[in-house]
């Protein structure tokens, strides 16, 4: 079973093994919060040709060196055997690794995302059906738009006044719930100053 956790990536180093389909998707999914990975792979699909100035990409097969200092370890090759052993080192050597043919070795999945500025909606099923994650994750981009991004950011804005101005905090625990019932542009006049 696994347990859901938020990690701040800024300062770790990220590496992907593998230049397929599914290595290219993972990538993707880092670059969404803005995270420079290491990608490692003998080829690439096409689709690295679009990114390749926002990541480091080595035309290499699978080396030690690459993951040794590695914090975040993604092993998605076209082999098995290879990816086991990209595994069995990052257990070996406690690092967060996923191996995207091997549920049982990963101690990581990553789940369907949608994200919104500082909104952040997963959704896992555990690996049972990562079609179902996927269909839920289309549902919430629909109800939660581009719109929330404005929408928490000012709700963060609103947030630190009240907390600054409030000091009894019952009071500041009702102001908090209330912002809940305003839309973006009651927030924006009434804390946007």
């Amino acid at each position: 079973m696994y347990y859901p956790i938020n990690l701040r990536i800024d300062d770790m180093k990220i590496v992907i093994i593998g230049g397929g389909k599914v290595a290219y998707r993972k990538c993707i999914n880092f670059l969404a919060f803005n995270k420079r990975v290491l990608v490692v792979s003998k080829e690439f699909i096409e689709e690295f040709e679009g990114i390749k100035n926002q990541i480091e990409m080595i035309k290499d097969s699978y080396d030690e060196k690459y993951i040794k200092d590695a914090f975040v370890v993604v092993a998605a090759t076209n082999n098995k055997e290879v990816n086991h052993k990209i595994g069995i080192y990052c257990r070996q050597y406690n690092k967060l690794v996923n191996v995207v043919d091997d549920g049982e070795l990963s101690n990581f999945t990553v789940p369907s995302f949608v994200k919104r500025g500082d909104l952040l909606l997963s959704v896992s099923t555990g690996g049972k059906s990562p079609s179902l994650s996927s269909k839920i994750r289309k549902d919430l981009e629909e109800v939660y738009d581009e719109s929330y991004e404005e929408y928490v950011k000012l709700l963060g804005q609103a947030r630190q006044i009240i907390i600054k101005n409030t000091s009894d905090i019952k009071e500041r625990r009702k102001k908090l719930k209330e912002l809940l019932d305003l839309n973006s542009d009651e927030l924006r006049k009434i804390y946007s100053r």
